[in-house]
């Protein structure tokens, strides 16, 4: 049994740990004892992972047993990096290493690397040899591809060493890359397509072989890592970009995908946006207002404007629906209006949220601007929210009332009031409005009013006029 709590009394020195019965294992053997200790115990294995329980955490999870080295391949906010990082739950809070000042690894207390540790296991006893321990959370290092040399994760001969006397042939003239001084811990590379090819080649001689060799000198180390990539699919799969020799060392290819229910996307917001509705502005979202917000994306990520290889990710939401809310704290605040209620109105604020994160297909926009492209699919995400609303509550018998003269506008800045004494002067057909979201209170009622206008101008059904941040409906 090698877990040792961070907080109980560690071994001090090697024949404290050989007595309390410690072994060495390598890093993938020790995250699948503890990710089999996990699995029996039923707890939540990738604490904040959402929509993936049926696809992707199957594959990762057999991936793990298996003693893969793994790509993530996806398109941008699927969550790669996340998955990649909660790998680190699965080692041991802390790890025991060798107290060695000059070793260029944090060595194993059993089965030391480099010269400098095992000369001192041979110079000195094991209750003289004093011990330190790794945390878990510092065994995991990542590195973006782009830019990435040789000498960044594998190593190189040092000038200065050579100058101090030592040997081009010995490790003492060596520095050492990332994934080397990763030895016993976890090591990723976002974007592996992006990676130099001679850092490639590099690479796969360590998934293969598992030891480092630098500019061809006979110095070889037996390196323990658990290596991680994520990648593009448009760029991964492009001929020439990942050298077919490294993709045959990768033991599992792990394919992630935005969520397949707008729900999982709207739970997914809620969790990782972080906004507080509570304390002294309240906001109060209603639910068609969060599936709006989120369909905003859905529509993006199947719009033929957009570059579907880039994709769309799940950061255009989070950041959309916190200047949804904070619009609406703006006008509770200003207004006096608490809790304050986001409307449709509140989305003509949208594009500082959104404009630079769609990268627009050239070929299918056809000269359109990014905003024209946003606004059409704005629309589109109230169209097919209200498209289900409209269904289930008859909603379409308010389009009559405008073919009486009915004119309302509206706006971010409008009192909730104001929608309150216009209705009073209205048929009470109006009151279908309210079915979407049951309250008296007058600022949600508000948010309704606007959520079924918008709806019925996307249907066609009344026309819009806007003008300085106000939007008037009529036939």
């Amino acid at each position: 049994m090698n877990t040792i709590s961070s907080t109980e009394t560690r071994p001090e020195t090697l024949q404290d740990l050989i007595n309390d019965g410690w072994q060495s294992k390598s890093v993938k053997q020790e995250i699948q004892d503890n990710f089999l200790r996990a699995l029996a115990s039923n707890e939540d294995l990738y604490p904040g992972i959402i929509g993936y329980n049926d696809t992707v955490i199957p594959e990762l999870n057999i991936s793990l047993l298996s003693g893969h080295d793994m790509l993530f391949l996806g398109e941008k906010g699927q969550a790669k990096s996340r998955l990649m990082r909660s790998l680190v739950s699965f080692l041991d809070p802390v790890t025991p290493y060798l107290d060695v000042p000059d070793a260029p690894f944090h060595e194993d207390p059993l089965k030391p690397l480099s010269r400098s540790a095992i000369d001192l296991l041979h110079e000195k006893s094991p209750e003289k040899i004093r011990l330190k321990w790794w945390a878990s959370e510092d065994r995991y290092a990542e590195r973006l591809a782009p830019g990435t040399k040789f000498a960044d994760i594998i190593g190189e001969i040092d000038p200065a060493k050579l100058a101090g006397g030592a040997s081009m042939s010995t490790e003492q003239a060596l520095h050492f890359g990332l994934i080397p001084r990763m030895h016993r811990g976890i090591f990723a590379i976002n974007e592996l397509p992006e990676l130099d090819e001679l850092v490639q080649v590099g690479l796969f001689n360590i998934l293969e072989e598992r030891d480092v060799q630098i500019r061809g000198y006979p110095v070889r180390f037996d390196i323990d890592v658990l290596v991680l990539f994520s990648a593009n699919p448009s760029t991964y799969n492009r001929s020439g970009k990942v050298i077919p020799q490294l993709k045959d060392r990768i033991g599992s290819l792990i394919q992630t995908h935005y969520p397949q229910q707008r729900e999982l996307g709207i739970q997914i917001v809620d969790q990782e946006s972080a906004v507080e509705l509570g304390g002294e502005f309240p906001v109060s979202v209603p639910y068609f207002m969060k599936e709006i917000c989120q369909q905003i994306t859905v529509q993006a990520r199947k719009s033929k404007y957009v570059d579907q290889q880039s994709g769309v990710s799940a950061r255009l939401s989070i950041a959309n629906y916190r200047t949804m809310v904070s619009s609406a704290r703006q006008r509770g605040i200003l207004l006096g209006e608490s809790p304050s209620v986001p409307r449709i109105s509140d989305l003509g604020h949208l594009y500082t949220s959104s404009l630079g994160k769609l990268e627009l297909d050239l070929m299918g926009s056809h000269q359109m601007t990014e905003r024209q492209v946003l606004d059409g699919i704005i629309a589109e995400a109230i169209a097919t929210v209200f498209e289900e609303y409209v269904t289930e509550h008859g909603l379409s018998e308010i389009s009559e009332i405008f073919s009486k003269g009915m004119r309302i506008e509206v706006g971010d800045m409008v009192p909730s009031s104001q929608y309150a004494e216009l209705l009073k002067h209205v048929p009470q057909v109006w009151e279908k409005a309210f079915e979407v979201n049951a309250s008296t209170d007058e600022a949600v009622r508000a948010s309704c009013v606007e959520f079924v206008l918008a709806g019925l101008y996307a249907r066609d059904m009344i026309s819009r006029a806007q003008h300085h941040g106000h939007t008037t409906y009529e036939v």
